[in-house]
């Protein structure tokens, strides 16, 4: 290991046992508000676009294969066309969806969060 990395992880260790001056601490909490706002949009966005492309694959292999005749689908085109479709609505509304659950979880936060900045911005001038 050369000197550079050496010293990395010596300040790197030696900062967590270091007390925090006021403007890393209200950074960490900037940090932790800004988490608060995307995390919920971001769950959504995965888990209701994942979500929708299994319904919308589900549909797919019912159309393009013979497993709704195996489990006893008689004409399972049909039925696939119309999961699919439902699947593709889901999946195409799952970004309009997302950006419109962040807008308003930015909106209902930007007051504390400008506030917050504004306090860090100054300390660091000073």
């Amino acid at each position: 290991m050369n000197r550079n990395d050496t010293e990395f992880i010596v300040q790197k260790i030696r900062t967590q046992y270091t007390e925090k001056d006021e403007s890393v601490k209200n950074l960490d909490v900037l940090r932790e508000l800004d988490a608060e706002v995307k995390r919920p949009a971001n769950i959504f966005g995965y888990l209701f676009g994942s979500i929708s492309a299994i319904i919308m694959g589900a549909g797919m292999s019912l159309v393009m294969t013979d497993i709704g005749e195996q489990v006893g689908i008689s004409s399972p085109m049909p039925l696939g066309i119309i999961i699919g479709v439902i699947g593709m609505i889901m999946a195409i509304s799952t970004y309009p969806i997302y950006k419109k659950l962040l807008a308003s979880r930015k909106a209902k936060y930007a007051d504390e969060i400008i506030k917050l900045s504004d306090k860090i911005m100054s300390q660091d001038e000073n």
